[in-house]
């Protein structure tokens, strides 16, 4: 576990953080800070635009929490692994769960795919992009997914280039080791990782799937997962195995 403080309020903003400088807050962010933790002038609060790292800042409003002070950095930016989250859309509650927990797991890009067994039709990308920053300020990252708009799959795969590799699970695929599977796949492009509708894929787009270049079909075990779980799982076996939890 990183030497990281937990305890100082932590804030997404858009704007530039230099050393002196200052950074307005908007009314939702001044409220949190003011009325819900009652803190004033000079309290400590952390704060990161997910390009300049994050830095240390004080309250500067001598009556209202709308005004900070930036001081000095304390962590560099860093960069996501080039993992992107691909998933059929969930309803309401179950898609806002599945967007921070693959904010949490390391996702850089997250792409909403309609198959034909998609059951959401209208997607609300700002309530995305809010669970995406929601996330960040709550667990310490640095580095905000982008969040894409949603597109047909078979448009996703024509577009896709070909060096990145694209590992999707599927839980008609025969039930094998999924870590052995993806270990050793030598140098690719990024990765994409496809979670499809609890439906499951229909039997042409699983046709067009395994005709891709650089692809990986996998099963998660013995048993069915619903479409989020199966997302935390593939991603946990990703980072594992290929991504940044290799590294220290």
């Amino acid at each position: 576990m990183p030497d990281y403080d937990f305890t100082a309020p932590r804030l997404f903003v858009d704007a530039p953080l230099l050393e002196g400088g200052a950074v307005p807050l908007d009314r939702n962010q001044s409220n949190y800070l003011g009325n819900v933790l009652r803190l004033g002038a000079g309290d400590r609060v952390l704060v990161f635009n997910g390009r300049d790292g994050e830095w240390q800042a004080t309250i500067a409003g001598r009556k209202r929490a709308d005004l900070l002070t930036v001081q000095q950095r304390i962590r560099p930016q860093d960069r996501l692994p080039d993992i992107a989250y691909v998933f059929a859309p969930l309803k309401h509650a179950r898609l806002d769960y599945i967007v921070q927990k693959a904010v949490e797991m390391g996702a850089a890009v997250l792409q909403p795919v309609v198959t034909r067994h998609t059951q959401v039709s209208r997607i609300n990308g700002e309530r995305m992009r809010a669970n995406v920053i929601e996330a960040a300020e709550q667990c310490g990252i640095l580095s905000l997914a982008a969040v894409k708009d949603p597109v047909p799959l078979e448009r996703f795969l024509r577009e896709r280039p070909d060096a990145r590799l694209l590992v999707f699970c599927d839980e008609a695929a025969d039930v094998a080791d999924p870590v052995q599977a993806l270990r050793g796949l030598g140098e690719h492009g990024g990765i994409d990782l496809l979670i499809g509708p609890e439906g499951g894929f229909a039997a042409e787009e699983r046709e067009l799937l395994l005709r891709q270049p650089h692809v990986v079909r996998l099963a998660l075990g013995p048993r069915i997962l619903r479409a989020d779980t199966a997302g935390v799982a593939a991603l946990a076996l990703l980072q594992a195995t290929l991504g940044d939890w290799l590294r220290r």
